[in-house]
């Protein structure tokens, strides 16, 4: 399945890491370190997603959001990744600043933008309010515009399955939808409705993409799901990669593999515990974790967010299946 998206690259089915917005001591911007990582995810088959929660986005200026957007393409481009998909992040506070960023967007190598709702007035947002916001930014935005519901990120706001496909229906230039609520039953749902004949034979396909790792192969065999954005991919972007292809590719043979699917499932059960693990230590643990074994310069968080403990770190690096996991990862590595 192929997005039309009248850009240079055509959405498609896949795995996103969301990536960290590095930064020196002094939280000013450290794009070679952001450039390297960008790379060395791409090349082990993990494509970016550029100033998403994991990217502390709504932390940073809005100069700063263009900056990695236009960081991240250089990068994809100067290492002969021209293909790599970039999603970038937009949402803001309101509707007027939402829109604002994606139009900037469009300048900046982009693919498509992905979008959460405004949560500081939770309250106020309404099922009319939350409808009228996505289809007033996808109508105005250059580029698609892929839905993100995570509850946990826009003060309780969770987008139900039906008002997801009213907007989906409604809303020509909605490219599809994160779901970080993890919810495999909703995103079953939106899958049945946007790839079923009245629905996909009217305009471009759909994506639904989990949000988590830990529910990965459910939701692509099970759920027929397209893929996964997951801070896990900034950690471990082989292992991720590998166990989205068996996945996928039991979920879409004529003939499945018993051999894979059993394949799949041993690796997602591992997955998911470590995909918890770092789920609790948070953007500032993946961040404590990558400058540890990756050695990158610095593991700063832009405050209010608090740097991680090394003691937590430590312990969590010692885990057994942190260990084991990043075991097959560097086998993975080494046989690509």
């Amino acid at each position: 399945m192929t997005v039309s998206n009248g850009s240079i690259r055509n959405l498609k089915p896949g795995v996103w890491a969301p990536i960290p917005t590095f930064m020196d001591e002094n939280e000013a911007l450290d794009l070679a370190t952001f450039k390297s990582h960008v790379v060395k995810l791409a090349k082990a088959g993990m494509a970016p997603v550029v100033c998403g929660s994991m990217g502390e986005a709504h932390h940073l200026l809005e100069e700063e959001r263009l900056t990695l957007f236009k960081a991240a393409r250089a990068a994809l481009d100067e290492a002969g990744l021209k293909d790599t998909i970039l999603i970038v992040g937009t949402g803001a506070n309101s509707t007027r600043a939402t829109i604002s960023l994606c139009k900037a967007a469009a300048g900046t190598g982009a693919d498509a933008v992905i979008v959460i709702p405004p949560g500081y007035f939770a309250g106020a947002m309404t099922r009319a309010a939350i409808k009228t916001f996505f289809l007033e930014v996808q109508a105005a935005s250059p580029l698609p515009v892929m839905m993100y519901n995570f509850p946990g990120a826009a003060g309780g706001i969770d987008v139900d399955s039906d008002l997801v496909e009213e907007i989906a229906r409604e809303g020509s230039n909605i490219c599809g939808i994160k779901l970080t609520c993890g919810a495999v039953g909703k995103l079953t749902r939106i899958t049945a409705a946007t790839t079923a004949p009245e629905f996909a034979e009217t305009r471009q396909p759909f994506l639904t993409l989990g949000g988590f790792a830990d529910f990965l192969a459910p939701a692509v065999i099970g759920g027929r799901g397209h893929g996964a954005i997951m801070g896990l991919g900034n950690i471990y972007p082989y292992a991720i990669s590998h166990l989205f292809d068996l996945a996928y590719g039991v979920a879409t043979a004529a003939n499945p593999s018993s051999a894979d699917l059993k394949k799949a499932l041993a690796l997602q059960d591992l997955v998911s515990a470590v995909d918890a693990s770092f789920t609790r230590a948070g953007i500032a643990g993946t961040k404590w974790y990558l400058q540890k074994h990756n050695g990158y310069p610095s593991s700063r968080v832009r405050r209010p967010l608090l740097d991680f403990e090394t003691a937590r770190g430590e312990a969590l690096e010692k885990e057994e299946g942190v260990v084991k996991l990043m075991e097959i990862e560097k086998a993975l590595a080494k046989a690509a």
